[in-house]
């Protein structure tokens, strides 16, 4: 069995990273790489088994990217804090990747939590995201939100999916969501696109559309609802705030 090491980059990360430490204890190696967190995420890491590194903020894909070099096993399980990896996925990994052959890359599923209710529809699942590598075999994208991890080769999937805990409360989202359209700004404004009133008008009434009906959000009740209305807002404003980014602002 070759060696699979897990990288997890974390700020204040501190109610999170013992549970997502703790579904990946059967790793070879935990890399956390800390935006000097004023929490006790540090200390849990390292209580954890983690090797722990500071760096200052290079933005998402740069800082993921960093921790993966970091790592020195033959394979790396990128993870988020609010993520766990549970047994049968951790069984499905441990027998799958003797097999790989030629395959640099598995996509996992997640099954994505909203205050503590698994959000089935919407398009919050399956969600695969490419999470495994072989290391050396690809880098996340440098983007400055929504970052991608791309490799050089055949992928495949696993069957069994991760959890995330993405959102333990209504405040929690609403501050993401501000903080991530910011970011979706900017790189909408690095691609030349502005807010045109087509921009700003159709695409959240789709966004909303394709959300609640499309990908039957409806089935979710009350949260599906807020998700797609949200959605919908966010959609709007990441290309109202292009103007923001026109004149010069940034967000971190």
């Amino acid at each position: 069995m070759e060696a699979v090491s897990v990288a997890v980059i974390t700020r204040n990360e501190g109610r999170n990273i013992r549970e997502c430490l703790a579904s990946v204890q059967w790793a070879s190696e935990i890399v956390v790489v800390d935006r000097f967190s004023s929490d006790d995420t540090v200390e849990i890491a390292r209580e954890m088994g983690a090797t722990v590194y500071q760096e200052e903020w290079h933005g998402y894909a740069q800082q993921k990217n960093l921790a993966m070099e970091k790592t020195r096993g033959a394979w790396i399980l990128n993870l988020d804090a609010d993520e766990r990896i549970p047994p049968p996925l951790r069984g499905e990994i441990l027998e799958t990747l003797p097999k790989a052959g030629d395959t640099v890359g598995y996509y996992i599923a997640r099954r994505n939590y909203f205050c503590g209710k698994w959000i089935r529809y919407g398009g919050w699942y399956p969600d695969y995201t490419l999470r495994l590598l072989r290391k050396g075999a690809g880098r996340f994208e440098e983007r400055a939100v929504h970052e991608k991890l791309r490799v050089h080769g055949r992928t495949g999937r696993l069957e069994h999916p991760m959890e995330h805990y993405s959102y333990r409360s209504i405040s929690d989202y609403l501050e993401r969501l501000d903080r991530y359209s910011a970011l979706a700004a900017l790189e909408l404004k690095k691609g030349m696109v502005t807010a045109s009133w087509a921009a700003l008008s159709l695409r959240p009434l789709f966004t909303f559309f394709k959300m609640y009906i499309m990908r039957r959000g409806f089935l979710d009740g009350r949260e599906g609802f807020f998700l797609a209305v949200s959605y919908a807002y966010y959609t709007f404003l990441k290309y109202y705030r292009t103007t923001e980014a026109a004149s010069g602002l940034s967000f971190d």
